[in-house]
């Protein structure tokens, strides 16, 4: 048998399956999606199987054995497998890539160097006594690395020995995370005999006699920690008991369960508004028939799509299938998993990047061991390891969280769609403020006929019990400015504020941005600080006061004169977080404020922790960046407040117009949710956008309208699709120098395609290659910064025309290839 194996080399030169015999013993056990050890360049690495055979084309003498095979069942299915290529197809990775990021980062493995004595004779005679002491002792091969931390010092004779043959060296892949195990204690069989010894015990073996009685009491294996904790005990006291016979020491598996000692009040299904019932009726018919369809469901903020969202993984489960649902990473909040769990207790796997890697790896060895049938979690969650697919929910789905920004560069919600076609499954996208490029595509007349006979827009365009939508009020800074208020609250929102103090009620605060200000600069000279690597000015944080770049992580303190000039007048322009808490405690004296933002959310639980705080209304505002915009259900909350809603909205980039509209409408919808009613106040220069005034009318029909007139105008998404290609380099002549050349290639192999054409309202078939230009960030990390940007539209293949052109590039010494960076449908140009 020959096993077909993608060997962990992320190199484009090796991306390709390697043909390897399958040992005789290995052959009941290796399976497509199998992980093995494999000897690939004089080392054993780490190996995923992709395809299985009875021969092979290559000479059969030089074909190299499976070394070792990693996992007796498979972690990725072949459907995971076939997936993994067509992602390395789509987003232009290697395969091998693919696979690393379906796979938990335990299973991520590391190759390890292993020695043993070879020539015990010729041992005795070239090794030093000590050394060859240690060795006959352990009787085993044992780690290079602990060899020689061991005896640093003999250097020299472990290498002779290893070209000498002396010593046998051996490479095997361990996992960076191995199953947990407890060492716990048994009660023997025949509890009868345990008793009676128990009483003969001498007077002096008190805490055994103790330990004896409370092991037979609980009758059920216990923890060793646990029982010592409980009795005071000490783990002499339990070995000595177990030498005896009278108890049993064993290691035990256990979970790392992140909800541990959490008890989730089950929950029933709530009835449904007749606008709920419909979607319902349309989503469960689609799942009973088991044809992959993909429908946006577009329903304002408190319409109730979390219920039936609920509804339709029940039905999904009572059809023996399995639901994944995917919310943004800032929106797992502790209130949505209660609702996953308080509906289905046990049978939900929780997966997100709050977990440690041990807990992630046992929430996904619950799924890939089938002991649940709904997994909940970030983009990473769309490769969970089920074989029964039956509705994948994207909440949300407008949200640019779920594009991953390293390769690969996938959309969580593009992996969806494709999976649902491999399992016959629904998707369902959900969404108050759909991106421009789902809505078109489900307002499209041809979708209905593409996809099914359903329509693919699901709309739900009315609040649970008929609550209105809170009215927002924007206010103009400029005429602020003009009455003389120089703050950064509104005269409105100040009122505003101080009412809801009064009455005892919260408010949510808004300011998209962390940090205490946003650069720093001298105003005698205009010296302004700048990160050293980074074309990017630094932002300055109160706390610590200290100037970090947020691009490369550089962090340096903040000076007390202008290090240009020496001059004392350094001042800090902009607002950040830090400084509008700092604002409030001075403004309302005795205000309780929670900050919620990258800073004060890193130590982990402490995104829980804030919420639980704010939920038992122990802080009267929740001031936080967009974390505090989506997700968030308090019924206290009846005043929303957006400090500077222009801070997304003059970015260069394309869709800055949608992002500011999106995050707008979501961050209102967290006011008047429940009994009490809400108000919303924005803060802007540029009152009369069209996104602020449609996010103030909750109109998004007339938003998208506008935007789609302005993105029609320009050729962007969704009337084409783009490919962003940066390349970055020490060097700035090489770079540019690189970067003309490809741009060439890439338009003469378009070209010879016949598909570089301009992009016209008349062609099917269109692409066209914009720059080389140098990238928004120029400099990031000590590397200069290019970029193309591909427009393209029709069945054009855009990603294969730039795999082919890539392969010169990519050859050639390490320290002159200039770095590439392929982004299909990027969400940001930078």
């Amino acid at each position: 048998m020959i096993a077909k194996v993608i060997v962990d080399v992320p190199s484009r030169q090796t991306d390709r399956p390697f043909d390897y015999e399958v040992p005789l013993s290995m052959r009941k056990w290796i399976e497509v999606g199998s992980r093995v050890g494999v000897p690939f360049g004089g080392r054993v690495l780490q190996g995923f199987v992709t395809g299985l055979a009875e021969e092979t084309d290559i000479d059969v003498k030089r074909l190299k054995p499976v070394s070792e095979l990693l996992d007796p069942v498979p972690p990725l299915l072949p459907d995971l497998v076939e997936l993994a290529k067509w992602l390395s197809d789509k987003y232009c990775c290697s395969w091998t890539t693919a696979l690393q990021a379906m796979i938990p980062a335990a299973l991520k493995g590391k190759a390890e160097r292993l020695v043993g004595i070879q020539d015990e004779e010729a041992a005795a005679e070239e090794l030093p006594p000590e050394l060859l002491e240690w060795l006959v002792g352990s009787a085993k091969l044992v780690k290079l690395d602990a060899l020689l931390a061991r005896f640093p010092n003999y250097a020299g004779p472990v290498k002779a020995a290893l070209r000498t043959g002396t010593l046998a060296e051996q490479t095997s892949i361990r996992d960076r995370l191995a199953v947990r195990k407890v060492l716990t204690v048994f009660v023997p069989e025949g509890a009868e005999e345990v008793r009676e010894a128990m009483v003969k015990l001498p007077a002096r073996a008190a805490k055994q006699r103790e330990l004896l009685a409370r092991m037979l009491e609980h009758g059920a294996p216990v923890p060793l920690q646990a029982l010592l904790a409980e009795t005071g005990g000490s783990a002499a006291s339990v070995r000595s008991l177990a030498d005896k016979g009278l108890l049993i020491l064993r290691e035990v598996e256990t979970q790392r369960d992140p909800y541990a000692g959490r008890e989730f009040e089950r929950t029933a299904p709530l009835p449904l508004t007749a606008g709920q019932e419909e979607v319902y009726s349309r989503i469960r018919r689609v799942i009973g028939e088991g044809v992959p369809q993909t429908m946006l469901l577009h329903g304002v903020t408190g319409s109730g799509k979390t219920e039936v969202y609920l509804q339709s993984i029940q039905f999904c489960l009572e059809q023996s299938k399995q639901a994944i649902v995917l919310v943004p990473e800032i929106s797992l909040t502790p209130q949505m998993v209660e609702r996953f769990k308080g509906r289905f207790g046990d049978a939900v796997a929780v997966l997100h990047s709050r977990l440690s890697n041990g807990e992630r790896y046992d929430e996904w060895r619950k799924i890939r061991n089938r002991r649940v049938q709904v997994a909940i979690g970030a983009r990473s969650a769309i490769f969970a390891p089920f074989e029964r697919i039956g509705l994948i929910i994207i909440d949300e789905e407008h949200e640019s969280s779920y594009k991953q920004e390293e390769s690969p560069k996938y959309h969580a919600r593009d992996v969806a769609v494709r999976r649902a076609r491999q399992h016959g499954a629904a998707v369902v996208l959900g969404s108050a403020t759909p991106s421009l490029e789902t809505f078109a595509a489900a307002s499209r007349p041809q979708a209905s006929r593409d996809q099914g006979r359903e329509q693919a827009l699901l709309p739900m365009p009315d609040r649970v019990g008929g609550r209105p939508m809170p009215p927002v009020t924007v206010v103009d800074m400029r005429e602020e400015l003009k009455e003389g208020n120089r703050s950064m609250f509104s005269r409105l929102l100040h009122r505003s504020l101080a009412e809801r103090l009064e009455r005892g009620e919260q408010s949510v605060l808004l300011l998209n941005r962390r940090g205490y200000s946003t650069f720093v600069m001298c105003r005698s000279c205009g010296y302004t600080a700048a990160c050293p690597h980074c074309d990017i000015s630094l932002t300055y944080h109160q706390k610590t006061r200290a100037l970090r770049c947020h691009y490369c992580g550089h962090a340096e303190q903040a000076p007390a004169t202008c290090p240009a000039c020496e001059s004392e007048h350094i001042r800090y322009f902009g607002t950040g977080t830090q400084k509008v808490e700092e604002e409030l405690a001075k403004l309302f004296p005795g205000i309780r404020v929670i900050r919620m933002d990258v800073d004060t959310t890193t130590e982990k639980n402490s995104h829980e922790k804030l919420l639980k705080q704010f939920g038992e209304r122990k802080a009267d505002v929740l001031l936080g960046t967009q974390m505090v915009a989506k997700g968030l259900d308090f019924p206290y909350v009846t005043l929303v407040g957006v400090i500077a809603a222009d801070t997304s909205l003059n970015l260069p980039d394309f869709r800055s117009a949608e992002r500011t509209f999106q995050l707008l409408t979501q961050v209102a919808g967290r006011a008047g949710r429940h009994h009490l009613p809400g108000e919303v106040v924005v803060q802007t220069y540029s009152p009369e956008h069209y996104a602020i005034v449609t996010a103030q009318k909750h109109d998004y029909a007339a938003f998208v309208n506008e935007e789609l007139r302005h993105r029609g105008a320009l050729g962007y998404p969704p009337y084409c699709r783009l490919i962003l290609i940066t390349m970055s380099h020490e060097q700035l002549p090489l770079l540019s120098a690189v970067c003309d050349r490809f741009a060439a290639a890439l338009r003469e192999l378009a070209e010879h395609e016949g598909v570089l054409l301009p992009l016209a309202s008349g062609f099917g078939r269109a692409l066209e290659v914009l720059g080389p230009v140098a990238s928004p960030i120029a400099r990031m990390k000590d590397r200069y910064r290019f970029q193309c940007v591909i427009k393209y539209r029709g069945n054009i293949d855009a990603s294969a025309l730039v795999r082919r052109v890539l392969v010169p590039f990519t050859e050639g010494p390490p320290q002159r290839q200039v770095q590439f960076s392929i982004d299909v449908d990027p969400q940001v140009i930078l």
